[in-house]
């Protein structure tokens, strides 16, 4: 019989154990007792097992974070026994050891799902790196499993990561709430998440059975919106050839989700706010009030407390709306968020592109913790789908992030290349690449450009004009209402 090693820790000395609880599968002693040396010096709890099916007996018994596993043993091919975890455990991660360190090898475990490949002789250091980073990707997925099935269960909601304080209020103030039909004004700037948290309300509320109907009301023009919202009878214009039901018909018994209401003009705002006091509406060129049973959830990343001030939107509406409001906090201010939503992400993109999971070193975390993010989540779901594109290997590394979040092609760069520049000459390259930068993000829409850096049009034209930066054409918007 196969001889069988005994496990020297107990369970509760196992979840004590800060370094993490690794499985050495050897058939090899000297190789087992090196790697465990090694291993327990750096403060991790090691079992060994010395071929495949003693390895899968002890997985059964025990939990581990990560299993050190030899490519080839006498009973089966190290492949087989890395397939067989796998479909025990999905995320748990695997380190291939092996003598034959080929290119083929080493696409095999990968293909299979091995987090990483090393080759006998091993560099201590090299090793217990790579132990390290694949222990803490482990902790990193587990806990942002754990985390959506908390969310999941308690919350319903899909999606939406976050155990950053600011988040789990949100959270909490959702589920209050959700069951009532109270409207809601969700507030943040882009790209924060508002869309989804209109949702988790809606899923969460007594309309979950009926439609979520998102509207982007600041991508049309206001007949067009007008339209899609009311509807509207035959020949109430030139192009209507047919009668058509509208948005609210459509959510009737839902959630019509508004978003960027702070663009929609006084005339509709009038409309919006009688379906609200009335629960009415006609369709354009109609004459019969029609009866509708909708919650409106509204999002806007403009204060409309300041549109109210300068006449741009009506005070009766904003108050309608303002009954409960929710400010979205921008992802600068939940950092401790960004490596659990970089996992959600990369898992995601993963899949989308057929690619084997993989990790982000520490190397390339690190400036994703200190950028700024002043397009938020979407803009870091942006840079991480562009990673896993460009990747060819098992890791996401700094070489594959964009110039503006490491730093690269800084004002530095501009110094190098220009040695005899004045710091005048600096500060105005700064300055020019800042602003075209955030004009190239909002479709070189000026005015929302000024906006975003909050100073007047009339300021960012000038120095627009100043620094001679070419205005491109804005970028065309799709007219088409979401969920129509």
């Amino acid at each position: 019989m196969p001889e069988i090693a005994v496990s020297r820790t107990s369970n509760s000395a196992r979840e004590l154990s800060a370094a993490g609880v690794v499985l050495i599968i050897d058939d090899e002693a000297a190789i087992r007792e090196s790697l465990q040396t090694l291993l327990e010096l750096e403060g991790y709890q090691v079992d060994t097992a010395v071929d495949g099916g003693d390895g899968l007996m002890q997985m059964a018994a025990h939990p581990y974070d990560l299993v050190l596993l030899d490519f080839a043993l006498p009973d089966r091919n190290g492949i087989e026994i890395l397939k067989e975890i796998r479909s025990r455990d999905t995320e748990i991660s695997v380190i291939m050891i092996t003598a034959y360190g080929t290119v083929e090898n080493a696409v095999n475990a990968m293909q299979a799902g091995a987090t990483n490949f090393i080759q006998k002789p091993w560099d201590n250091e090299k090793l217990l790196a790579d132990v390290g980073a694949a222990i803490a990707r482990r902790r990193v997925e587990e806990e942002n499993l754990q985390l959506k099935r908390a969310l999941k269960q308690r919350y319903n909601f899909e999606n939406i990561i976050g155990k950053s304080e600011p988040m789990l209020r949100i959270f909490d103030l959702v589920t209050q709430i959700a069951p009532s039909r109270s409207t809601v004004l969700l507030q943040g700037e882009s790209g924060t998440g508002k869309e989804l948290i209109a949702k988790a309300i809606h899923m969460n509320s007594t309309r979950k059975d009926r439609a979520f109907v998102p509207i982007n009301t600041g991508s049309m023009p206001t007949d067009l919106l007008e339209s899609t919202l009311f509807g509207h009878v035959k020949g109430a214009f030139t192009s209507a050839i047919a009668s058509k039901k509208g948005l609210f018909e459509v959510a009737d018994g839902g959630t019509l989700f508004l978003d960027e209401i702070g663009t929609m003009s006084m005339e509709t705002q009038a409309k919006i706010l009688r379906v609200l006091q009335d629960r009415k509406f006609m369709h354009l060129g109609g004459v019969q009030e029609i009866q509708v049973d909708v919650r409106i959830i509204a999002a806007t990343n403009v204060d409309l407390r300041q549109l109210v001030k300068e006449g741009k939107f009506r005070e009766d509406l904003f108050y309608r709306l303002n009954v409960i409001t929710i400010d979205l906090p921008p992802l600068r201010q939940r950092r401790l968020d960004v490596p659990l939503l970089c996992e959600h992400f990369i898992k995601k993109f993963c899949e989308e592109n057929a690619k084997p999971l993989m990790r982000m070193t520490p190397e390339a975390l690190r400036p994703l913790l200190d950028y700024n993010w002043q397009g938020n989540v979407r803009e870091l779901e942006n840079v991480i789908e562009r990673a896993v594109v460009l990747a060819n290997g098992p890791s996401i590394t700094i070489d594959l992030l964009p110039d503006n979040v490491v730093g690269r092609g800084s004002s530095l760069s501009f110094v190098e290349t220009r040695p005899d520049a004045s710091l005048f000459e600096i500060m105005e390259d700064c300055e020019r690449r800042i602003i075209v930068d955030m004009l190239e993000k909002v479709g070189w829409n000026q005015t929302e450009a000024a906006e975003k850096f909050r100073i007047p049009l009339s300021t960012l034209n000038q120095k627009i004009k100043r620094l001679s930066i070419e205005i491109k054409k804005k970028a065309s918007r799709e007219a088409q209402p979401q969920g129509a």
